[in-house]
């Protein structure tokens, strides 16, 4: 089973300016933020990683080059894990956003939302191409890939939900930090949700096993009763 490692990037200057960045070239961590992505990329350093793949704008290639680093390989751009196209909400103050009547559909019925101006997107765009993205990285990896890509809070809540299948809707009920890391593994049936949210937990869990003769191939089923955790030998 490939097992993808979503990581949102450190915090940036419009995060605490309360701007929502978009698109907006030039926004990138500030010192909280990069001190994040130090910790992030020092917790991951044991995990062999067969790829870092990261949406285009800086904060993010801040972030994956940061992860990046001391390993033998490169930074992969796929512009389908950029931020969402928020259109002409691009640049705009949270504050002053919040008392657009489309602020009510965002929140509500997102699955509907659509952002205004030539440039703008659907939520449900942003769901399909991210989606589409990860699992084309899924099958060109290969099953037993264990591979990171950095991008953007709404893109990676939307990929949470589609993993959860749960409705686009509902995808503002998960909650995606600066610099924490989500896990999915898919399988040949359908994908497990391994962590959300994580800033700061053991991730030894995601170092695969090595290979033993005779190992059974893993399995699509869920455990009933929960069973006895990824340490188990």
């Amino acid at each position: 089973m490939t097992t993808v490692i979503l990581l949102r990037h450190g915090r940036t200057t419009a995060n605490t300016a309360g701007v929502l960045a978009g698109w907006t070239p030039g926004v990138r961590l500030d010192d909280t933020g990069q001190t994040q992505v130090q910790a992030v990329a020092q917790r991951l350093s044991e995990v062999p990683l067969a790829a870092v793949v990261s949406s285009p704008l800086e904060r993010c290639q801040q972030t994956a080059g940061t992860v990046a680093e001391g390993r033998a390989l490169e930074v992969q751009t796929d512009d389908r894990f950029g931020e969402a196209r928020y259109g002409d909400w691009t640049g705009r103050p949270i504050k002053e956003l919040t008392k657009d009547p489309l602020w009510k559909v965002v929140q509500q019925h997102p699955s509907a939302a659509v952002f205004p101006g030539p440039e703008g997107e659907g939520l449900a765009q942003t769901q399909a191409r991210a989606v589409a993205a990860v699992r084309e990285w899924n099958a060109k990896l290969g099953p037993d890939a264990v591979w990171l890509v950095c991008s953007h809070g709404d893109v990676i809540k939307a990929v949470l939900a589609d993993a959860l299948g749960m409705h686009l809707d509902s995808f503002q009920r998960i909650v995606v930090d600066p610099a924490s890391l989500s896990v999915v593994t898919y399988t040949d049936t359908r994908p497990f949700l391994v962590r959300v949210n994580d800033t700061g937990g053991d991730v030894s869990a995601l170092i695969p096993p090595k290979k033993k003769r005779g190992r059974r191939k893993p399995s699509s089923d869920a455990v009933v009763g929960g069973g006895a955790g990824s340490g188990a030998a």
